[in-house]
């Protein structure tokens, strides 16, 4: 598949979900898919993980109907954001991804707990477009190279980086209004 067709799929499967927010990031994202520090292969890669992690998740009973759970993945690292109502469920979930070819290691940030209502979702949607907008403002790092996730208020940071511009992405993140918390799981250039 063409890049110029990625990103309009992309773009327009997130429009179409109705929330302008959403079609804020996506169009971000898109621009993000032409910078990417990552090679064109990583960054299929990367998708292919998701893909499947998903898929894979949803093949498992009790995962899809009890559980909320995102799998982003950033070169070959995986980052699993969301809720399980007990740690068997956690377990299974970890246990389940990690079974996806390439990748090379899980940061697992599953809470124990009830899964967040609709209104936490779409506050978390909100969050992650002030984020990336704010991250695009500063002139101290370049944005198209940073993954914002932002689950139940907690907002993650992934990239390939250099580390001045790491430490000033969480920063920007951390003074943004409503998120609770900063993840920092970036990979460095320098």
């Amino acid at each position: 598949m063409k890049l110029k067709q990625f990103i309009f799929i992309a773009s327009t499967a997130v429009i179409l979900q109705g929330c302008v927010a959403a079609a804020v990031v996506g169009v971000i994202g898109g621009a993000t898919v032409v910078n990417d520090n990552r090679s064109l292969g990583n960054q299929v890669d990367d998708q292919k993980i998701e893909l499947v992690a998903h898929n894979n998740l949803a093949k498992v009973n009790g995962l899809s109907d009890n559980t909320n759970l995102q799998v982003v993945s950033f070169n070959g690292k995986v980052l699993v954001v969301g809720q399980a109502p007990n740690s068997y469920l956690k377990d299974l979930a970890i246990k389940t991804i990690n079974q996806v070819e390439g990748i090379e290691h899980i940061y697992d940030q599953i809470r124990i707990g009830n899964t967040v209502s609709v209104t936490t979702k779409s506050n978390d949607v909100w969050l992650t477009s002030k984020v990336k907008t704010a991250l695009f403002a500063s002139d101290q790092l370049d944005a198209t190279n940073i993954k914002v996730v932002t689950e139940n208020g907690e907002v993650f940071l992934m990239g390939l980086i250099k580390n001045s511009e790491a430490n000033a992405a969480v920063e920007v993140a951390r003074n943004i209004s409503g998120v609770n918390k900063v993840f920092k799981m970036f990979e460095y250039l320098d």
